[in-house]
């Protein structure tokens, strides 16, 4: 495809917007624009964009393409701004917002206008954010949610073909669905996840071994606490419902857990735990849903100076690149004093089989 592409917002999911359509089409113009003047010099020397866009009523006007990477309320409104402007006639308008029920609400500024609006959620990201951390290759096989508004579905394949190089699993959905959906996967643990740590906080008052002691289990489980506050604040308020009902399940759930505890029977505490086992088991825990994945190898090292320059100098030799490394102090139910974190299962493989082929050091994955 050829045209103007243009980039509101150039952020992580932005700026890996941007370079999957470049990869695919190459003759395309990106122009990115962002509040922050240093994120767009960054996209540019970065090659992320093809130009950085000062004037977003001139670089909108002249767009085939306009994706809006911003936070909800601001999507909502810079598309009021959109709908001011002399657009062009087939132009198509996206966001990336996690929740879609208001920007979906609002769509009719645009399609009032005739303008042509598809709600977008890519559910990929990282634990990286801004510019600097964009991947071409965040959102392989990940699945990204469709909403057009009214009239638009005939745009929907135009705008899967812009963005054939993301590599994502495209679903249309209703936006109630949509948000319901992202509600159970991914806002509601968000919030479990911050609550047990909050827990684990109140208890290092009395035990500040804790802080030492919470690895294994209690690092996989609160991982995604760590994500931006602002963007969770805006996603909380904006599926706010949805994540009232889950919550008042949640606190009905734990009155049952409660009640085993009380009864103390083994039976009944087996069963419990046998059938979330069985459950979990059964899930497509190696496809990328709603929660970022993080593709772990864990491996049995032995105690000397440069055993880590070893390690990621057998993968840098095989052109494998890693997004963290950490030496475990305390191994609850994982195997492996070295923890390394790679972008995709596909590394992970080939870091393993690097290791495996070059050490005689045991490698793990859980």
């Amino acid at each position: 495809m050829k045209g103007n592409v243009l980039i509101v917002g150039l952020g992580l999911i932005g700026g890996s917007l941007a370079l999957s359509i470049l990869k695919e089409h190459p003759d395309v113009k990106v122009f990115g624009y962002d509040t922050r003047e240093k994120e767009m010099k960054l996209a540019k020397a970065m090659n992320v964009i093809t130009e950085e866009a000062y004037n977003l009523q001139e670089e909108a006007e002249k767009a085939d393409l306009i994706m809006i990477c911003t936070p909800v309320d601001q999507t909502v409104r810079i598309m009021g701004m959109l709908s001011e402007w002399n657009l062009k006639k087939d132009v198509i308008v996206t966001d990336v917002g996690s929740t879609k029920a208001l920007i979906m609400e609002n769509s009719h500024i645009l399609s009032d206008k005739g303008i042509t609006f598809i709600g977008g959620h890519p559910m990929a990201g990282s634990h990286k954010s801004g510019v600097s951390a964009a991947k071409t290759f965040l959102f392989e096989n990940a699945f990204y949610l469709l909403t057009p508004s009214k009239g638009a579905n005939g745009s929907v394949n135009k705008l899967k073909e812009w963005l054939r190089g993301t590599g994502a699993k495209f679903l249309v959905v209703e936006p109630e669905e949509h948000d319901y959906i992202t509600g159970i996967v991914s806002h509601f643990p968000h919030i479990i996840a911050s609550s047990l740590v909050h827990q684990v906080k109140k208890h290092y008052e009395k035990q500040p071994l804790i802080s030492r002691m919470a690895a294994g289990g209690f690092r996989d489980l609160s991982r995604i606490a760590s994500s931006n506050p602002t963007m969770w604040t805006d996603i909380t308020i904006h599926n706010i419902d949805i994540l009232r009902m889950l919550l008042n399940g949640w606190k009905e759930e734990m009155d049952d857990v409660l009640d085993l505890l009380e009864k103390a029977e083994p039976a009944s505490i087996f069963s419990y735990f046998e059938e979330a086992k069985e459950f979990r088991d059964n899930m497509p825990i190696l496809q990328k849903g709603a929660i970022p994945s993080f593709y772990d190898l864990f491996i049995d090292v032995p105690d000397y100076p440069g055993v880590i320059s070893e390690i990621t100098g057998l993968l840098a030799s095989e052109h494998i690149s890693i997004v963290n490394l950490r030496i475990m102090e305390t191994r609850e139910d994982i195997y492996g004093v070295m923890s390394i974190s790679f972008q995709t299962e596909e590394d992970r493989k080939r870091g393993a089989e690097c290791i495996t082929a070059h050490t005689n050091y045991d490698v793990f994955t859980v």
